[in-house]
């Protein structure tokens, strides 16, 4: 399970590096008619409010906005890969995962990660962190806002709504984190090391594709 979860990892490196290098100008004409088509008008009205979110509240203190995207997508409805997608494990998009309005662990923590990306939470600030649970005995994914390099990070989770420190989250046992610039391996709470993978896993080649804005703008 752990090179399994450290070949993800690794991918995301990669992808999450060439999708945050690229950030054409989003068209929300083109975004709205896409979802209406795709999806539904109350998809419609999630797209608008996040990129209304996006939008409105560049100006807030850092920690404000992690609980002002907390909140928006805790809202939303867990559902295993399985039954959403007829696949053991799929990693949906932001887009993906506000059209439906579900997803399971990694969905919510992907959608986080991105939304504060363009909200000006710097890259190296942010981590997807896989976890093990201990309450629920299965693996988990979270995200972990760092203030500081040296700090303890604040956990933002599906699970608990409440953002808290990781010290406080006795129920988790993280294992891997990563971002789009680093993989660091960690069994201990806000401690970890840098590691290096060049595994790759063909199963999410395409997620920049899917949700790159400047492919998706040249749809026609």
């Amino acid at each position: 399970m752990l090179n399994r979860l450290k070949s993800a990892a690794a991918v995301f490196l990669v992808l999450f590096s060439l999708i945050t290098l690229s950030s054409p100008k989003l068209d929300m004409d083109k975004l709205v008619a896409f979802t209406r088509e795709k999806y539904d008008e109350d998809a419609v009205k999630r797209i608008i409010a996040w990129r209304a979110m996006i939008d409105n509240k560049q100006q807030l203190p850092e920690q404000e906005k992690l609980k002002l995207v907390n909140q928006f997508f805790n809202y939303f409805e867990f559902v295993d890969d399985i039954r959403l997608w007829g696949k053991e494990d799929y990693w949906a998009t932001p887009l993906e995962f506000i059209g439906i309005r579900g997803g399971d662990c990694e969905d919510f923590a992907v959608a986080k990660y991105f939304t504060l990306l363009e909200l000006g939470i710097p890259m190296e600030k942010l981590r997807l962190g896989y976890v093990k649970s201990l309450t629920l005995n299965q693996f988990h994914m979270v995200l972990a806002y760092y203030p500081t390099k040296t700090s303890m990070p604040l956990i933002l989770d599906n699970i608990d709504g409440e953002i808290k420190p990781a010290y406080k989250r006795k129920d988790l046992v993280l294992i891997v984190s990563f971002n789009g610039q680093k993989l660091w391996l960690n069994k201990q709470k806000g401690k970890g090391k840098t590691a290096s993978s060049s595994a790759r896993m063909a199963d999410w080649d395409n997620l920049s594709n899917r949700y790159s804005m400047e492919q998706f703008m040249s749809e026609e």
